[in-house]
C-alpha cells in the first residue's frame, strides 16, 4: 500500500550558498505526493526567500522560534510533532555544531531536539571545515546517536576550493529519503565485500591492486539505510562506516573466503564490490628476499579461490550480485561472468575511463540481470549505491 501521502517531510534549510538547491528538493517531495513544510534559519534568509520556498511546497514557511499564530505560540512543538522525517539540507558547519550540543535557541534547533522523527543531514560547507576536526567530531557525535548524513559531494566549491563539502545533488538526497521510508530490503541479512585484498610475497612486499573500497562502503550504507542487516568484509581500506554496520576487517583472499563462508550461513544476500586479487605466490618466503646481481626475479603465482563462484554454488538459493572492472567489451565479458559464475545479477563498469573507477568518487556502469539490463550514468559512487539497492529491493521477490 502506497502511504506516501500520510507522510510529512519537514526540509531544515540553514545558511550556505547551497540553499538554492533545496528548491529542487522541496519540489521534488512535493512532485511525488508528500506533505512539506519547510523551516529556514536566520543565516537562511540571507541566501534564499521565504516566498520562494511558500511557492514551491504551498505552505507557510516557518522560522521564528515563537509564531503567534501557533497555538499557545508553541510552533515548534506543533512541528516537532507534525514531521515524520527531518532533512536538514543545507546543513551549515555552525549548524551542525549546534544540533550535535543540543542549542535549541532557534526554531530548527528546537524542533529537532523535541522531534522523535528520523533524521537526515546534509553538509555543506567549505572542504576545510569539512575536515577539521571538531567538526568530525561533531558529526561523529550526531551519528551515535541516530542522525544519519547524505554527503557530502566533493567537487568546486564557491570559494573556490576543491574537495569534500559540496551539498550532495537533491536528486541523491530525495532518493536516499525514499530508499529510508521504504525499506526494501528490511529484515534482510546482506554480506558486502569491499576493497582490495594483500597477497603476500615475503614479509615486506605484497601484491594488490587500486580498489578503493569506496563503491563497497557506499553499497553498505545505502543496504542499512534500506533496512537490511549488513556485514561488511573489507580488504585493507582508509575508510569508516556508519555504526549500525558490521565490519570485519581481513587482508588475504584466502581470509576473505573463510569469512564469506562462515557469515553466509545467515545471510540472504551478498554484494561482491571487493577487488579480490586473481593470483597469489605459490609459495610464501618466510624471510625478505633479497636483492642480487641479477636483472630479474621470477616469482611463481597460482590462481586464487574465486570467492562468488565458491558461493554461489554453496548456497544456490540464495542471491549473489557481482561486480566486473573491464577495459574491453564490458557488456560480453560481464554477460558471460553472470553465467558463469551463478549470479543473479552483475555491475560492469569500465576501468579504462579516467575519470571513473578505482579511486574515483564516481562511477557509471550497466547492470546485467535475468533477461534484463539497466545503464546508470556517471554519478557519485553514493548516489550509483542508491540506485542500485533500490534495484536489487525491487527484484529480489522475484529471483529463486
Amino acid at each position: 500500500m502506497d502511504n506516501r501521502n500520510k507522510i510529512n517531510i519537514l526540509i531544515g534549510i540553514t545558511g550556505s550558498i547551497a540553499a538554492y538547491k533545496s528548491v529542487d528538493l522541496v519540489r521534488l517531495f512535493k512532485k511525488t505526493g508528500y506533505n512539506v513544510q519547510v523551516v529556514m534559519t536566520k543565516s537562511a534568509l540571507d541566501f534564499i526567500t521565504p516566498l520562494t520556498l511558500q511557492a514551491i511546497s504551498g505552505s507557510k514557511v516557518h522560522h521564528h522560534l515563537l509564531d503567534s499564530d501557533a497555538e499557545l505560540a508553541m510552533g515548534h512543538i506543533e512541528l516537532a510533532k507534525w514531521a515524520d522525517i527531518i532533512i536538514v539540507a543545507p546543513c551549515s558547519a555552525e549548524t551542525i555544531s549546534r544540533l550535535s550540543h543540543g542549542r535549541a535557541d532557534d526554531l530548527l534547533g528546537a524542533i529537532i531536539l523535541a522531534s522523535k522523527a528520523e533524521k537526515f543531514i546534509a553538509p555543506a560547507m567549505n572542504i576545510n571545515m569539512w575536515s577539521n576536526e571538531i567538526t568530525q567530531q561533531n558529526i561523529d557525535n550526531l551519528s551515535s546517536i541516530g542522525f544519519k548524513f547524505i554527503g557530502p559531494g566533493k567537487g568546486d566549491q564557491a570559494c573556490g576550493d576543491n574537495g569534500y563539502g559540496r551539498m550532495s545533488e537533491p536528486d541523491e538526497i530525495f532518493e536516499t529519503i525514499i530508499l529510508a521510508l521504504k525499506k526494501p530490503l528490511m529484515g534482510k541479512k546482506i554480506l558486502i565485500t569491499a576493497g582490495p585484498t594483500r597477497e603476500q610475497i615475503d614479509p615486506v612486499r605484497f601484491i594488490s591492486n587500486n580498489s578503493s573500497g569506496k563503491m563497497g562502503f557506499a553499497m553498505a550504507e545505502a543496504a542499512s539505510k534500506s533496512g537490511a542487516d549488513v556485514l561488511l568484509l573489507t580488504g585493507p581500506v582508509s575508510l569508516v562506516c556508519s555504526k549500525e554496520i558490521k565490519r570485519i576487517d581481513v587482508k588475504t583472499g584466502d581470509q576473505m573466503f573463510e569469512e564469506s563462508l562462515k557469515l553466509m550461513k545467515d545471510a540472504d544476500i551478498f554484494i561482491g564490490c571487493a577487488a579480490v586479487a586473481d593470483f597469489k605466490p605459490d609459495i610464501l618466503n618466510t624471510h625478505k628476499i633479497k636483492k642480487t646481481s641479477k636483472n630479474y626475479l621470477n616469482i611463481r603465482f597460482k590462481k586464487n579461490i574465486d570467492i562468488i563462484t565458491s558461493l554461489s554454488k554453496e548456497f544456490p538459493n540464495k542471491i549473489f550480485m557481482g561486480f566486473c572492472a573491464e577495459t574491453e567489451k564490458v557488456e560480453e565479458h560481464a554477460k558471460a561472468k553472470l553465467i558463469s559464475k551463478g549470479l543473479d545479477f552483475i555491475v560492469a563498469n569500465d576501468v579504462s575511463k579516467n575519470d571513473i573507477g578505482f579511486d574515483s568518487d564516481y562511477n557509471e556502469v550497466s547492470v546485467f540481470y535475468s533477461q534484463s539490463q539497466k545503464y546508470f550514468q556517471k554519478s557519485s559512487k553514493s548516489h550509483l549505491a542508491i540506485k542500485l539497492i533500490n534495484l536489487l529491493g525491487q527484484n529480489t521477490q522475484s529471483i529463486h
